[in-house]
């Protein structure tokens, strides 16, 4: 239906609503089922039964289960429940960390749902939006977040902001008659309000039009929900590391099985055999230790203001090489703080930010008070009684309730000693002409504590000019004439030339008696002089983007602000580098792909930009070879973020369907957490790498020593049960402390690491390859030295090359911390790996020494002079490459 077409009564009829009773519970109750809640929709999660049986799909676990069921088959029972006992461990494992990666989203949506007031039986009451029907009657005022598209049914000074569906940075002016204008876009609904959009200014009531994916945002959502999801570069070299190990471990299989038939060995001895060699060359941990890494990491990255809502993509934040940034909130507080205040041609500086009282006021380095300077005094009281917002005080941080300029005005006169509260036990406000567009200003008539009575009246600077016959010059009034005009021009000029938004005051003092209307009270005004204000940067994020460039990550702001602004704020911020340029929006239409490709690595502002040019932006950055990280809390940013590397969305200020288009969430939206994200990011990446070296290296040994014992002809020196405890427990626990581990001193001195840099790259295949021969041929040399001297005695020889293989293992770990050598790092500096480390030694001796356990692992109690020969050969693979490192070095 034309809502838009429509007037206000036609549309309640046509909703079967009443506009002075609402509807009844009974009624909303029946639209409710009807319609369903007032959400936008989620794509449908899988139940909780296929994500449970999701983490058994990896193609190394369903080989390994293969090879389970063929152990049972061949009577190996005890085996075969060991390992699906062990993988059953793991998959409850990994399903246990992605329901709680869910949850932690679920609780920010649900904090950030809207309170409602709407019309039930007769009565205001408060709802959650999501109980909101069609032929519901709201209303709001500044401060409230549309909850549903409603038709308005009235308007007082009514202004929306509604860029996160149309990208207007200015907010839409509304009003209640028809429209007859064919076919309107969004922004031109001026009738219409739409769901999570934010009243800035004024008041009005509404009849709900549509609910839940039925609004104009759930029809985006809808489009968002249905794009394909990338793979992640992580994703994709794990599926190929693993489908290689498993070519690895068949071709195992047959050749130790050719070698053994060869040699004259039994068939069944010998598939036994290939099935012990498949199990050691399957890192049977490493699917659910790279889920619980990636895990531990988001839990990490929660309790720094980041919620991940794709696990893979963690690690892709590592790869980014560009940051876009929105500037408003994330850059910058969000909230408007005068700085400076010129009045009777003196200036002076305000210091304090945000919403705070507490800051002072300074002339020449001059402190002064504001009660001992008339016309400062003055011009702070009539801002703040000229003024119809409010700020109170949380949990000790202060807060705005209304339009962030009034908010900034509020504060500048509590840090004066004038609060507004304070202030209205000497003034009352007697009536109010609220803020209209066409007018540019607003005024209140005001009666002070003796009787007296003025009109105030705040505005744009020029408009005020125009209305005053006089001005507060030189300590007294004087005719405004044109030099005093030009002095107060200038000063608006100056101010705006260093990036500051002005507002300017005036009055006029009234007669005792009788009315006044709104044209009388706004002419023939005092000018009293002007308040300069400027969201100002978050004090973290100049660090956080210097940070940043040394880690030889790029920052690009882009705003919808103007382009003073906007360079005002980078060059606080020490953003744009010596040869850096600043584009706008204008310019930015005119270039082409190529040539914004060709221009974009010099660009580090892009200013009075809309929505759409964000997704240009995006595409030209990548076609470069960037990994591009794009922040945005709209609707139409939305695409970009989709299309972007690694998308960012606003916790407090972003879209549902901005966030359900990201990967990851800023629950503070603030620069400075992308910055400790991608640290983390990072830091996961290289976690990664240590525990697939680990896990790795050890398997190789584990191989090793198997397949030159078959080719020697010598019994096997493991079994299988015992190669799956080493795998899976005695590895795992180890592996999982990698995870924890802290990031090195220089990781943020890095450059971005390439997104097609392969798991092995930087050495990591020789690593794991010179470490696994090693800790094989100990093994090996453990367990040749005790079955020569007791041949009857394989079963303690068996026991002697499960302790080294485990022991040189559990040292080698503390080797996989760094990328250089174990003596770069303090091996104390992960608690967790000690106590994993600690864990396995004593899991191996229960295995060793518990009576229950020794035949089901085939393990006989080791003598006390026979760990000497263990510990002994343990060390050698990893002190024997230290140390010729640490000779080469020198």
């Amino acid at each position: 239906m034309k809502w838009h077409e429509m007037g206000a009564e036609e549309a309640i009829e046509a909703l079967h609503s009443n506009d002075r009773e609402g509807l009844g519970q009974e009624e909303a109750r029946k639209r409710k089922s009807r319609y369903g809640t007032n959400e936008l929709k989620e794509a449908e999660k899988p139940s909780a039964i296929l994500l449970f049986l999701a983490q058994f799909k990896d193609f190394m676990v369903v080989v390994l289960l293969g090879a389970t069921l063929i152990s049972g088959l061949l009577g190996e029972y005890i085996d075969a429940i060991a390992i699906i006992a062990i993988v059953l461990l793991n998959g409850i494992l990994g399903y246990y960390q992605e329901r709680r990666a869910e949850k932690s989203l679920e609780a920010l949506k649900e904090l950030s749902a809207p309170q409602v007031a709407v019309l039930r039986e007769g009565e205001w009451r408060k709802c959650p939006s999501k109980e909101l029907v069609p032929g519901d009657v709201v209303k709001f005022a500044a401060g409230d977040r549309i909850g549903a598209d409603v038709r308005l049914l009235s308007a007082r000074g009514l202004e929306i902001e509604e860029s996160a569906l149309t990208g207007e940075s200015v907010p839409a002016v509304k009003s209640v008659e028809p429209l007859y204008s064919g076919n309107p876009g969004l922004g031109d609904l001026v009738n219409l309000a739409f769901m999570g959009t934010l009243v800035t200014r004024g008041s009005g009531t509404g009849v709900v039009i549509g609910t839940g994916m039925g609004t104009a945002m759930g029809k985006i959502a809808d489009l968002i929900q249905n794009a394909e999801t990338m793979i992640t570069p992580l994703q994709r070299r794990l599926e190929q590391l693993g489908k290689i190990l498993i070519i690895v471990a068949l071709l195992l299989t047959v050749l130790v099985v050719g070698i053994g038939v060869l040699q004259g060995h039994e068939m069944y001895e010998m598939f036994l055999a290939g099935v012990s060699l498949a199990v050691a060359a399957i890192p049977e941990g490493l699917p659910a230790i790279v889920t619980v890494a990636l895990s531990l990491g988001v839990q990490r990255m929660i309790k720094q203001n980041s919620i991940v809502r794709k696990l893979p993509a963690v690690e892709t934040l590592g790869c980014a090489s560009v940051i876009c940034s929105d500037k408003t909130g994330t850059m910058t507080q969000n909230k408007m703080t005068v700085v400076k205040i010129w009045a009777s041609a003196l200036e002076w500086d305000v210091t304090g930010t945000g919403y705070s009282p507490e800051g002072g006021f300074f002339r020449n380095d001059k402190k002064i008070i504001p009660a001992e300077n008339k016309y400062l005094q003055q011009i702070l009281t009539f801002g703040a009684l000229c003024n119809s917002a409010r700020l109170f005080e949380k949990e000790g941080v202060y807060a705005l309730d209304g339009d962030p300029t009034e908010g900034a005005l509020l504060a500048a006169a509590a840090k004066g000693g004038l609060p507004k509260d304070k202030l209205l036990h000497n003034f009352r406000i007697l009536e109010e002409f609220p803020f209209d567009s066409s007018r540019k200003m607003m005024s209140v008539i005001v009666e002070d504590s003796s009787g007296k009575r003025y009109a105030v009246v705040k505005g744009a600077p020029d408009v005020l000019i125009g209305q005053s016959k006089a001005a507060l010059w030189e300590q007294k009034q004087q005719i405004l004439s044109p030099f005093i005009r030009n002095s107060i021009t200038q000063a608006v000029h100056s101010l705006a030339s260093q990036a500051l938004r002005t507002i300017a005051i005036a009055f006029k003092p009234l007669p005792s008696q009788g009315g006044i209307t709104q044209f009388e009270a706004e002419r023939d005004l005092i000018f009293i002089g002007l308040q300069a204000m400027i969201d100002p940067p978050r004090p973290e994020v100049k660090k956080a983007i210097r940070e940043c460039r040394q880690a030889g990550i790029k920052t690009v702001m882009i705003t919808g602000d103007h382009v003073i602004t906007a360079k005002a704020i980078a060059k606080q911020l020490d953003l744009i580098p010596a040869g850096g340029r600043v584009m706008d929006g204008q310019e930015l239409s005119t270039l082409s792909e190529e040539e914004l490709k060709d221009a974009a690595d010099d660009v580090y502002v892009f200013a009075r930009v809309s929505p759409e040019h964000k997704l240009k932006i995006v595409k030209a950055l990548q076609s470069k070879g960037h990994i591009v990280a794009m922040t945005g809390d709209g609707v139409n940013d939305a695409p970009a973020i989709k299309a972007a590397d690694i998308g960012i969305s606003m916790g407090i200020t972003g879209t549902d369907v901005a966030k359900e288009a990201s990967a990851l969430i800023l629950v503070d939206d603030n620069f400075a957490t992308i910055k400790s994200a991608i640290r983390e990011g990072r830091n996961i990446y290289e976690n990664i790498r240590k525990f697939i070296r680990y896990l790795l290296a050890s398997n190789v040994g584990e191989i090793l020593v198997m397949l030159f014992a078959m080719i020697m002809g010598l019994p096997l020196p493991l079994v299988p049960i015992q190669i799956l405890w080493v795998n899976l427990v005695t590895d795992g626990l180890p592996a999982m402390a990698l995870g924890l581990d802290k990031p090195e001193d220089d990781l943020m001195n890095r450059k971005p690491r390439h997104p097609n840099e392969g798991v092995f790259a930087r050495g990591l295949a020789w690593k794991v390859l010179s470490r696994g021969f090693l800790i094989g041929a100990a093994t090996l040399i453990a367990f040749l030295v005790v079955y020569n001297r007791e041949p009857e005695q394989l079963a303690y020889a068996q026991t002697i090359a499960f302790a080294t293989l485990v022991m040189a293992q559990l040292i080698h770990v503390f080797d996989c911390r760094s990328e250089r050598s174990i003596f770069e790092r303090n091996p104390f500096g992960n608690p967790y790996l000690i106590g994993a480390v600690a864990s396995s030694i004593v899991l191996m001796a229960v295995v060793i020494y518990y009576p229950p356990l020794q035949p089901i692992f085939h393990t006989v109690a080791i003598e006390l002079r026979d760990w000497l020969l263990v510990l002994g050969m343990a060390s050698i693979p990893t002190f024997l490459l230290a140390g010729s490192l640490l000779t080469r070095k020198s």
